[in-house]
């Protein structure tokens, strides 16, 4: 069985970006061969495109930047010089990855079924997209 090397939290944050550290993570798995098949699928889409989109970046043009840097400063440093994004940006975005899940029905029905698939139809705790992929991910 292929072992999973978990990418960090959707909380993290890096350059006053929440999620952009996991986005990084899995940007590094990729090129190195590693990142599971369970994370193939979603690749620069789901948060990791969102985070694009906010950014106004290509996954290309983001995908150079990290294979181009050695570690997370440089990536943190390319950031703040390249992606001119307000506070009120960012926090928008946050707000956002943080409460996918529970902002809309559609969202709300989602993170259920999501839910029931894994076993955690019990679990009054994961109320968002980042609860339950902390919670897979075995931190929660």
């Amino acid at each position: 069985m292929e072992k999973i090397i978990y990418p960090r939290s959707p909380r993290e944050m890096m350059s006053g970006w929440v999620y952009l550290p996991r986005f990084v993570d899995k940007i590094r798995l990729h090129l190195a061969g590693k990142l599971h098949a369970d994370y193939q699928e979603n690749f620069t889409k789901g948060f990791d495109g969102a985070w694009l989109k906010a950014a106004g970046l290509s996954a290309e043009k983001f995908l150079e930047v990290v294979k181009n840097s050695v570690t997370d400063g440089e990536v943190a440093d390319w950031v703040a010089k390249n992606v001119r994004k307000s506070e009120a940006d960012k926090a928008a975005f946050r707000d956002f990855v943080l409460n996918r899940g529970r902002d809309d029905e559609a969202g709300k029905a989602r993170l259920k079924m999501r839910k029931e698939e894994a076993g955690f139809a019990q679990r009054d705790d994961i109320q968002t997209f980042v609860d339950f992929i902390d919670a897979d991910e075995k931190r929660i």
